[in-house]
């Protein structure tokens, strides 16, 4: 037999192999076949894994290659040793984690050789990234509000804790993407920053202060007079100039910065609804933000001459009381306040809505969210609760029900890819924050494991060859991962130590958590309480205390924090980004958090495909 090792030309010469015919003549007029084999990590001839390649005659023609009639044996290894001397190069070659690991580099390489081969090349051999334009129908951005790497980590660990394995080794459906690089998140005038100003970066490409939304750095935060001039335009808005469907999903308030950053311009993120604003605004003509999300159409056809639009086809969230007048008159069958809406102007912007889209449906509870027709309904508007929806693990406890985030991202999709010319979408999992605010890595955690869930379902319904996705967070939070646990070690328990089954104590004798807080309200032992925000009913409890008897995995119990604060603050490291579809090759490395917006325009040829419309 004969060992051919092959290293940097294995891909050439297999493709060579495989464009062989099993229909050339052989001898005495038999027909010649060859049969390739797959050879593991480990092989006695391909120690690195590689292929058999047998050749022969079909002397039965049986059309198979059978062991009698081979008559030659050829092998292509993958590159490193070709011969297995030692037991210790066995043991290495055999190793799980490295075959694992050998593995991933051939699946990346291999991405990477699509991603290569597919590109036209310049005369210096680099890729035209610029033919990269106009790849992606679809878009679909995913944040995942104040998910840092560290809640990444912990929520990776949590869910294959949850199914039955140690937990370490599991893969969220976003780890899974083939590209991925890191976010610088700094505001224009902030170290650490804010959801108005980061999102904006990511919506608009420009990165400006804290607390303004769709606006540049000119701007002053509050002084509604430096808002005109200063606007920017966001990818949503430029998609849905282009012709496509567009849409917008939170858990969060739908008012909110993150989500209001795809389509208001407000020189306050907190200029929620008309209550909200100073009165020199109101006068000065500032509109607030629910205001403008009933009138985006309107207003972005206001903006350039000739221009016809058919507005958001979805929305869904939290954040009812914006859109209502302060009058019980207007409470919904499932308000839990004794007057829900907080607009002082009398206006009900749920039926203002309906009356500009006698094509939509209004729906804010689980019946109305199940009956909704996605292949007839022309636009959705889901307001699913007061204020913010539910926290994942709270949301059987919604009076009237409440979808899931991937159940919203199911059926947003399946609105929006009615249209021939690709859809828009940003999708928010806004309550991962809240629940690290409140210091609960049990409801951060618990959002985050959702989170992933609605990215597995864009990813199953869509094609990755003609839609983008990119998954990231707008910010991190001061929460940490620490001591020494053991493998497998409930990453919601107390730290107990390699080669132990008891709690390891810190110096002052107490045991500690794996999870804990910089800073915040602190501890809390509240049982099966599934709902973090019943933390702001107490007192700060910030510092040490005896978790000896306290059952850290409860939903109830609140991490430990060092520096006592009203609520648990955001932090200023660098957040990951995961990206899948055509274009997101282009992830990689340490970027400003703007180029996430560039990325998206590159790739679904956002600017010139609406500069065309205008």
């Amino acid at each position: 037999m004969k060992l051919t090792k092959l290293s940097l030309v294995i891909g050439t010469a297999l493709l060579a192999i495989a464009g062989c015919d099993d229909g050339d003549d052989g001898d005495n007029g038999l027909t010649s076949l060859i049969a390739q084999t797959q050879l593991e990590v480990g092989d006695t001839n391909c120690p690195n894994g590689g292929t058999q390649v047998q050749s022969g005659l079909d002397n039965n023609t049986n059309g198979t290659l059978d062991a009698d009639e081979v008559l030659d044996t050829s092998y292509v290894c993958s590159a490193g040793n070709t011969s297995v001397a030692t037991a210790e190069l066995l043991t290495t070659l055999n190793n799980p984690w490295f075959g694992a690991a050998q593995n991933k580099i051939a699946e990346a390489k291999s991405v990477w050789q699509q991603v290569i081969g597919t590109q036209p090349r310049s005369a210096n051999g680099g890729v035209v990234t610029t033919k990269v334009a106009g790849k992606a129908k679809n878009v679909i951005l995913f944040v995942g509000d104040g998910m840092g790497i560290s809640t990444v980590t912990a929520a990776r660990i949590l869910e294959g804790q949850m199914q039955g394995g140690n937990g370490e080794e599991h893969m969220l459906s976003f780890d899974m993407m083939p590209f991925a690089g890191l976010a610088k998140t700094y505001n224009v005038d902030a170290q650490t920053p804010d959801s108005a100003g980061t999102m904006t970066a990511m919506m608009s490409g420009v990165k400006t202060d804290v607390g303004v939304i769709g606006v540049d750095e000119d701007i002053e935060r509050g002084d509604c007079a430096t808002v005109a001039g200063n606007e920017l335009v966001t990818a949503l808005e430029l998609a849905e100039i282009a012709g496509k469907s567009t849409g917008l999903i939170s858990t969060a308030r739908i008012t909110h910065a993150t989500p209001a950053a795809t389509y208001a311009k407000s020189a306050d993120r907190n200029w929620e609804d008309v209550s909200d604003m100073p009165e020199a605004a109101v006068v000065a003509g500032c509109e607030d933000i629910a205001a403008q999300l009933v009138n985006f159409e309107s207003l972005l056809e206001s903006r350039y001459a000739g221009l016809d639009v058919d507005g958001l086809e979805v929305v869904m969230g939290g954040g009812r009381r914006h859109f209502l007048p302060k009058d019980a008159m207007y409470n919904s069958p499932d308000a839990v306040s004794s007057v829900e809406g907080d607009r002082t102007d009398g206006r009900d912007l749920t039926a203002e809505w309906q009356a500009n889209h006698m094509d939509g449906v209004y729906i804010y509870d689980q019946s109305g969210f199940d009956a909704v027709d996605t292949e007839t309904t022309a636009h959705l508007f889901g307001l699913f609760n007061e204020s913010h929806m539910q926290y994942e693990a709270d949301r059987a406890n919604d009076v009237a029900g409440e979808p899931s985030l991937s159940e919203m991202t199911s059926k947003a999709i399946q609105v929006l890819d009615n249209n021939d010319d690709g859809f828009f979408l940003m999708v928010e999992s806004g309550r991962i924050d809240h629940a690290h605010h409140a210091g609960s890595a049990y409801n951060a955690l618990t959002d985050t494991i959702e989170f992933a869930k609605a990215v597995e379902a864009a990813l199953a319904l869509t094609n990755d060859e003609e839609t983008l996705i990119i998954v990231t967070a707008d910010h991190s939070h001061v929460f940490t991962i620490a001591g020494y646990p053991k493998r497998g070690n409930p990453i919601l328990g107390k730290v107990v130590g390699i080669g132990s089954d008891e709690p390891a104590t810190a110096s002052d004798g107490m045991p500690y958590t794996t999870l804990g807080y910089t800073n915040g309200r602190g501890f809390r032992n509240l049982g099966a309480e599934t709902n973090a925000d019943a933390t702001y009913g107490l007192d700060p409890a910030a510092g040490r205390q005896d978790l000896g008897d306290v059952d850290t995995t409860s939903p109830g119990f609140h991490q430990e924090a060092l520096v006592p604060m009203s609520s648990e603050t955001h932090a200023g490291e660098d957040v990951g980004i995961y990206a899948q579809g055509p274009g997101a090759f282009l992830v990689n490395g340490t970027n400003e958090q703007n180029m996430i917006f560039h990325i998206m325009n590159l790739s679904g040829n956002l600017a010139e495909q609406a500069n065309a419309k205008l």
